[in-house]
């Protein structure tokens, strides 16, 4: 279902203008259906996306030739996850950040489909790895509006909220685009 989905799904440019960064939306099977990773960012001074929920991923570096090897190459660096031969289903959307206060950056988001789930070691850029059903994610009320402080000021936006851990920003973007190309089948 997911590959049928995502296999209409427009190809993204080549390479984007500007910074670019790639991240990965894993699919695995897990006991409660499809399941997919998060990490939780390690608290550093200077990083804007410090401590938050977000997929593994990071910016291109010259020793990638495109933005899949970026992508493999900074899913192995922060959670020892191997995606060399892992089925790259798509490729979503590039997205920049909305707030102007954050780097200007492009981040094109890669769905893989996993055989298992693997374990996830978090490097020290990260300071937690963990697994969430995808039917978790479109369960009722775990998307909504919510208010948080970002860099000296409030913003008020969509994010899923599963339990402690809030998922806003563009990983929240990055998942409704998922979610909606799949028109909501995990509900």
């Amino acid at each position: 279902m997911v590959r049928r989905a995502l296999g209409t799904f427009p190809e993204a440019p080549s390479e984007p203008d500007g910074k670019a960064a790639a991240v990965a939306l894993l699919l695995a099977p897990g006991s409660a259906g499809l399941e997919t990773l998060f990490i939780r960012r390690a608290v550093r001074a200077g990083d804007p996306w410090s401590g938050q929920v977000a997929l593994p991923g990071g910016r291109r570096e010259a020793v990638d030739h495109d933005l899949t090897a970026t992508v493999v190459r900074e899913t192995r660096e922060e959670v020892d996850v191997d995606l060399r031969h892992a089925e790259r289903i798509a490729a979503l959307t590039d997205l920049n950040p909305r707030t102007p206060v954050l780097p200007p950056i492009v981040v094109r988001p890669f769905v893989f489909a996993l055989p298992e789930r693997p374990r996830a070691r978090p490097s020290s850029e990260v300071q937690s790895a963990f697994w969430s059903p995808l039917s978790d994610l479109v369960a009722p009320g775990v998307r909504r509006e919510i208010t948080l402080p970002i860099i000296g000021a409030t913003r008020t936006g969509p994010a899923y909220v599963l339990g402690d851990d809030t998922i806003w920003g563009m990983t929240e973007r990055i998942l409704t685009t998922f979610f909606e190309a799949l028109n909501n089948k995990f509900a």
